[in-house]
């Protein structure tokens, strides 16, 4: 690697670790935010309710993954520690769980429109002064936000445990079903890696991440 292909892998990272790392850690937090409001404060007890990385991140999940997927140009995944949750001290019972479960993809969608708007505006200033060495930089990592965030939401709404999605599904399903379901989240990360494997996963993912690209550009357009 000669000092130019450094430079440029140093620069990239630069810009695409702030959102990267925010956006997953964003995600957990509310997690911790929901369950606290609906009676739960294992989370808030555990210090992980704050925007600190230090307490969530997790050195493979975090760092490595996506940012290894992300060079590989290919959907980024990653995840921060879990937060701490007792669903059973959740007011709202099998309901709490659902509103915890989805308050992680549903941050992340919320933080790809806000970051589509703020990207709307800083666009307008990148020929101005400072342009090239300080809008530039800063509608890049706005950009990457929109594409992370969109990733990481649509991707944990994915109904399979230990996903979120397979979180809202257990508890909207009937109390048989869920806990027939439930005891595939053995096997979740398994069928997950074989989906993956099968691009079975890619005929599913792709058209949904398209739609949502497609709507929230329609949103920060009017």
């Amino acid at each position: 690697m000669n000092l130019g292909d450094l430079s440029g892998t140093i620069a990239t990272i630069c810009i695409v670790a702030p959102p990267i790392i925010f956006s997953i850690i964003a995600h957990e937090v509310m997690h911790g935010v929901i369950a606290l409001q609906l009676g739960d404060d294992t989370a808030r007890r555990a210090g992980r309710l704050t925007l600190n990385p230090i307490p969530h991140i997790d050195l493979f999940g975090t760092i490595i993954l996506p940012f290894a997927l992300y060079l590989l140009h290919v959907p980024v995944l990653g995840y921060a520690k879990p937060v701490p949750v007792d669903f059973r001290a959740l007011r709202g019972g099998r309901r709490g769980m659902v509103e915890v479960a989805a308050a992680g993809p549903v941050t992340n969608l919320v933080l790809a429109i806000i970051s589509g708007l703020l990207l709307r505006v800083v666009a307008g200033h990148v020929y101005g002064p400072g342009g090239r060495t300080i809008v530039m930089p800063i509608a890049l990592m706005l950009r990457t936000s929109v594409i992370i965030n969109i990733e990481l939401g649509i991707f944990n709404l994915f109904p399979l445990l230990p996903l979120d999605g397979g979180r809202v599904l257990t508890g909207l399903l009937p109390i048989s079903m869920a806990r027939a379901f439930a005891r595939t989240e053995r096997f979740g990360f398994l069928i997950l890696l074989v989906l993956l494997y099968m691009h079975w996963f890619d005929m599913l993912f792709d058209p949904v991440m398209s739609a949502a690209v497609n709507a929230i550009s329609w949103m920060i357009n009017l």
